[in-house]
């Protein structure tokens, strides 16, 4: 399987300006997250998809590609899509998020695993989330899965509610609660049909563009990984990747 990963890359970021663009321990950031992300060894090919000529040359310097895009797509799906009319010749795409500079490879090849199973029109990752801090954090979204592994629904709310509280512990424990991760595979069959699917009142409601899939019928696969993901969003974060690339030695 023919297999391009995308890493999306816009310039604004409302709570951190340029954020692609931003220094961690000496490298821009989204050079960083180009950098784990080509150790993938599913990954046929590796391309930054960007709006800001600054984030191109930055990859381009470093020895990588990069398209560019429109600046008006409101989400990195959007941009994605963009590459994929742009270079058709592959039987999937994985959309590699551009804010997490400690993206673990492993992670990037489970969704490239899932992709190949039979029925896999989109693929993604959930970890076991950590009771006391994030279940109840609309930031952190919640999954909830068949016995076959496949989504049912995506929520910021806790999933599944439970009618007696006491059990809490009880349930995490035997069945536990799982976040999602958000990089996102999908075979190049999907792609069209994603295109074409109008906003729902799910996506509306929560603010999650996966619901729109889930609500127009399309199939997602879901992959559980203990790997712990580290995102950018505010300059804490900054602070907070590079005192773990110290403690891992690549600062």
């Amino acid at each position: 399987m023919k297999i391009l990963g995308v890493i999306p890359a816009r310039y604004q970021s409302v709570r951190l300006p340029g954020k692609p663009l931003v220094n961690i321990a000496g490298q821009p950031m989204i050079q960083r997250v180009w950098a784990r992300a080509r150790q993938a060894a599913c990954l046929t090919d590796l391309v930054v998809a960007t709006d800001d000529a600054r984030i191109a040359e930055v990859i381009r310097q470093a020895g990588g590609g990069a398209v560019m895009t429109s600046p008006d797509h409101p989400s990195g799906t959007d941009r994605l899509l963009e590459v994929a009319r742009l270079r058709p010749d592959y039987d999937a795409y994985i959309n590699i998020q551009g804010d997490e500079p400690l993206i673990d490879p492993a992670q990037i090849d489970q969704v490239g695993s899932l992709l190949q199973s039979e029925g896999a029109y989109v693929a993604t990752l959930v970890k076991r989330l950590d009771l006391a801090t994030e279940l109840h954090n609309p930031n952190t979204v919640k999954v909830a899965r068949d016995a076959a592994g496949r989504a049912l629904y995506f929520s910021r709310s806790p999933i599944p509610f439970l009618r007696n509280q006491a059990q809490l512990d009880q349930w995490h424990a035997e069945h536990g609660y799982f976040k999602h991760i958000g990089m996102y595979g999908y075979r190049a069959e999907a792609l069209p049909l994603i295109a074409e699917m109008p906003r729902g009142h799910l996506e509306t409601t929560e603010s999650l563009e996966q619901l729109r899939w889930l609500e127009h019928g399309l199939q997602i696969v879901v992959g559980e990984t203990e790997i712990e993901t580290q995102g950018v969003d505010v300059p804490a974060d900054v602070e907070r990747v590079e005192q773990l690339l110290e403690e891992i030695g690549e600062a």
